[in-house]
């Protein structure tokens, strides 16, 4: 353990951090790896590697992003295809995670901080005519970056709703620029200092939620996408974090207090056998529900009265819920 920023908490803690990675389909999600990130403080201490038993080509320095690219590296090569990867904010800040993506071909929609700089789309460099002194040698962008929040404060904002929550349809007030992220390779410009100058061309996506949050993301997606695919795909990402929330409270990956590298990953992977296993009981346990026909001996509800029922609303069909979503996991009790 080492005292780093944890998620679950927001602050920082003594704990241990893993890079993972799950698959999902349909709101299914499947966890496929667990990765084990050491601080500095472990890297550089090499009796201490020694001690928990540390692999030889996993002690060098690596950065979270790093890492998750190196497993995305692993299971592409085993086979497996993306169809879209999503992320949170603690690597969509970073550049060259982002840029490790597209370069690989792969379609991504990642969380950003408020304050990432951003430029237009027809953002144009231009060479600057030097007034006294040397000849420029840069060119440099025509109009300063700008901070993803402040981009989008006069934008159009849209509600739209992703899917159906336990209180009915989940909502909230979406808005999309094409924007040219402030990633390239840092260089002064004037009295601004060091800048980074613009580089691929992205979705800027700004959500408003009825809490008052509101959080912020990129996505490579193309030009044409419309808001509402935008808004499925960045919100598709909650299939992954309830696998990680049922993996930490109903199957103890949170519970492993030891220092060993190869026993750590041997509890990850175990839980996710687990978990695996689990979703599969469930999945057919739906599956049968979903075939098998209703009752005869189960009482209806009566129909209303013509004069009591409400008018009919083309817009509540968006309260509707369907009826397929798959329960929260229950462990299967042993056989007596």
């Amino acid at each position: 353990m080492a005292p780093q920023y944890a998620a679950a908490l927001g602050k920082t803690a003594n704990c241990q951090t893993l890079v993972s990675l799950t698959l999902a389909a349909r709101e299914v999600p499947v966890a496929v790896g667990l990765r084990l990130f050491l601080p500095e403080s472990w890297t550089r201490d090499p009796d201490r590697l020694i001690r928990a038993s540390v692999p030889q080509q996993w002690r060098a320095p690596r950065t979270k992003p790093e890492i998750a690219l190196a497993e995305i590296d692993r299971l592409g090569a085993s086979g497996l295809s993306f169809g879209c990867v999503l992320a949170d904010a603690g690597y969509g800040l970073s550049a060259s995670f982002r840029q490790g993506l597209s370069a690989r071909g792969l379609a991504w929609a990642v969380g950003i901080p408020h304050k990432q700089k951003v430029y237009p789309a027809d953002v144009t460099m231009i060479f600057p005519a030097a007034g006294r002194g040397r000849p420029r040698k840069r060119h440099i962008p025509d109009v300063p970056s700008l901070p993803a929040q402040t981009m989008l404060e006069n934008a159009t904002w849209r509600s739209l709703s992703w899917r159906c929550g336990r209180k009915g349809r989940l909502s909230a007030r979406f808005a999309a620029l094409r924007v040219r992220v402030a990633d390239g390779e840092p260089q002064r410009i004037g009295a601004l200092g060091a800048q980074h100058p613009p580089g691929e061309e992205v979705w800027l996506i700004g959500e408003h939620r009825r809490s008052g949050e509101r959080k912020y993301y990129l996505s490579n997606l193309p030009a044409d996408a419309s808001l509402r695919r935008l808004a499925a795909t960045i919100k598709a990402r909650w299939a992954c974090e309830q696998a990680h929330q049922q993996m930490k409270e109903e199957l103890g990956l949170d519970h492993f207090e030891g220092r060993s590298w190869q026993a750590l990953h041997r509890h990850a992977l175990m839980t996710m056998i687990a978990f695996l296993f689990l979703q599969s009981r469930r999945l057919a346990e739906a599956e049968r529900e979903k075939k098998s026909p209703p009752r005869a001996d189960k009482p209806r509800p009566a129909a209303l009265p013509q004069s009591t029922r409400r008018p009919r609303r083309h817009h509540r069909r968006l309260l509707s819920c369907p009826s397929n979503h798959l329960p929260p996991l229950r462990p299967q009790a042993p056989p007596p």
